[in-house]
């Protein structure tokens, strides 16, 4: 696979294939960190003498233009954090993008409308897709792929412009999440701790069974050990739990000690009688759950367990939080884990998801994480050792 800095680009046309599915309300933009991550790509582009057309989704309009799906605040913004006008090619890619590509001068730059205007984009098929990754390709002289977030999608902008592009390459963003979630996991320094938390077991069975004999310590937290406590015959209360799933987590528990992998549960919890509830009413053992209550964080014994586990990690990769964070009566072991790994010396630690991104922010922990990835979906599907498309077809590009 080739980057960008291993390409000749200089006066070049490139297509970038960007993240920018950024929040808006009534046509603000709330949180631009995904369009600023992007800029050290784009403005490499520009300082070599390329002109950059930039291309992303926003939502999901289903294949119709949907006007409040527009790009258009987000070429606004761009732009000025660009320092330079960013012109929007407004509705479906066609004729009006072709000439606008086409009449490009070097340094400037150009954002193609919503690409998931277009039905082509998000086609289950190659046949379903057509030839919209062929007039993408069609516009430029290179393709940079430089959207983590959308790694994990056979979209016609990842899997198929790479199919007809001149020249393929990954941008810096997408360079960071190979190395990093690639190559640096490949010879992990020890111990090697996972952390996974969040609500469901369903979203990280593929990332514990590929992890299972690879890592030293699992440690489980969030609504998700509550599967894995039902397995051993504990009542969980009115918790959120996912009985159908019982059986594979007494799967992994038993592969665990067959495979030299600790799995760590939580052996206590704050509980409340409703999700809603602002203050706990108890902390519980995991064998004495109320009947009538639900767990809502890991309680302050776990915290000591977890955290001394962490404390002597070298290598720590993070996904999903301890409890219901948003509340700050049960953010405490989210809060608590975070800490733990940002305190870590001559460690490697990689983070990812939206929950526990947000974590780390509300934290301002951000600086002191060796890696915070940019996808959740992709994230967790180069966890559970996938191949992502978007890699597969740059690596194909190259070789063609």
């Amino acid at each position: 696979m080739l980057f960008i800095d291993q390409v000749d680009i200089a006066g070049k046309k490139m297509l970038f294939r960007v993240d920018f599915n950024v929040p808006i309300e009534d046509g603000v933009i709330t949180d631009d960190n995904r369009i600023r991550a992007a800029l050290p790509t784009i403005q490499y582009a520009l300082d070599k003498g390329a002109s950059v057309i930039l291309c992303a989704h926003l939502g999901k309009p289903k294949g119709k233009v949907v006007p409040e799906l527009s790009l258009g605040p987000v070429a606004n913004r761009t732009g000025e954090l660009l320092g330079k006008g960013v012109a929007l090619v407004p509705g479906r890619i066609g004729d009006q993008a072709v000439k606008m590509a086409a009449d490009l001068a070097p340094g400037q730059v150009i954002m193609l409308d919503n690409l998931r205007f277009n039905p082509e984009e998000t086609g289950k098929t190659p046949e379903e897709r057509g030839d919209f990754g062929k007039l993408l390709a069609s516009l430029a002289d290179v393709y940079v792929n430089d959207a983590f977030g959308v790694a994990h999608r056979e979209n016609a902008s990842v899997v198929d412009v790479p199919k007809f592009a001149k020249v393929c390459c990954a941008g810096f963003l997408l360079k960071r999440e190979y190395e990093y979630l690639g190559e640096a996991l490949k010879n992990p320094k020890r111990p090697y701790v996972c952390v996974s938390g969040g609500a469901k077991v369903s979203t990280k069975l593929g990332i514990l069974n590929n992890l299972l004999g690879k890592v030293d310590d699992i440690i489980i937290g969030g609504a998700m050990a509550n599967t894995f406590l039902l397995a051993q015959g504990y009542d969980v209360g009115l918790s959120l739990v996912e009985p159908d799933l019982v059986d594979a987590a007494a799967d992994i528990m038993a592969k665990a000690k067959s495979k030299g992998s600790v799995l760590h549960l939580p052996v206590d919890f704050r509980y409340a009688k409703t999700p809603k509830a602002k203050q706990a009413e108890g902390v519980c053992t995991a064998k004495t759950i109320p009947s009538d209550a639900l767990v809502l964080d890991i309680g302050p014994e776990t915290i000591t367990n977890f955290v001394a586990i962490l404390k002597r990690a070298k290598t720590v990769v993070w996904n999903g939080p301890m409890g219901l964070f948003e509340t700050t009566a049960f953010a405490k072991g989210s809060l608590a884990v975070c800490k733990a790994i940002a305190d870590l010396d001559n460690a490697l630690t990689i983070v990812g998801g939206g929950d526990t991104d947000a974590v780390v922010h509300m934290m301002q922990l951000d600086e002191k994480f060796s890696f915070i990835s940019t996808g959740g979906g992709s994230f967790l599907e180069f966890l559970e050792g996938k191949e992502l498309p978007a890699f597969k077809a740059l690596k194909e590009c190259m070789n063609k």
